[in-house]
């Protein structure tokens, strides 16, 4: 009888790693068990038997990619001087990081699953909850500008905080579609070049 289960020398952070790369580059939907087992380099069986289902993986590459590729562009939001010097680091550094080596360009969060309508639910909520927080985020450090005097108590911070996570995400579907890194540059030089008009 054919032994079952994980195969000999299993390296379950790797085989997660290539998971990742295949949910980033194929979304959540389109993703199949044999495209994932493949990459993983291990059967359907161990899949299930180390991560309990396609989903759960999904939500672990989801969490490997927010340490990984996904990190450096939102940390520096509340300790960044400014509220203008932390909404250009998040743009610049996404530019950085959505054109980074050779993995997959974008940023899996927004293009993992996109669409609700056919979709897991779960999984689409999921990624929603992350980009609302990055808004959120955004939002706080606006407010807290707003209290230090570095902008009007009239900004509208909410507003603010969406259309510079819509930038975000666009520059997202940007890299996907092959925009270079100095083409995503300039798109946030053009969104910061807008900051006076959009706080006055």
């Amino acid at each position: 009888m054919p032994q079952r289960g994980r195969p000999r020398g299993f390296d379950r952070e790797e085989a997660l790693r290539r998971a990742m790369e295949v949910f980033w580059t194929r979304g959540y939907d389109n993703a199949s068990l044999a495209d994932l087992t493949r990459a993983m380099g291990i059967n359907a069986p161990s899949l299930y038997a180390t991560f309990g289902s396609k989903e759960a993986l999904f939500h672990e590459a989801v969490a490997l990619y927010v340490q990984t590729e996904g990190s450096g562009i939102w940390e520096q939001v509340e300790t960044a001087p400014t509220a203008h010097a932390a909404i250009a680091h998040v743009l610049h550094a996404t530019a950085e990081a959505f054109t980074r080596g050779d993995t997959p360009r974008g940023c899996m969060i927004v293009l993992a699953a996109p669409q609700m309508q056919g979709a897991n639910a779960q999984v689409c909520d999921a990624l929603k909850a992350h980009r609302k927080e990055n808004g959120c985020l955004l939002e706080r450090r606006l407010r807290r500008a707003v209290e230090e005097g570095e902008l009007p108590a009239s900004t509208d911070c909410r507003a603010l905080a969406s259309y510079f996570v819509t930038v975000q995400h666009g520059m997202s579907i940007q890299a996907r579609d092959g925009a270079s890194r100095e083409t995503l540059l300039r798109i946030a030089d053009c969104a910061m070049a807008s900051w006076e008009a959009l706080t006055s």
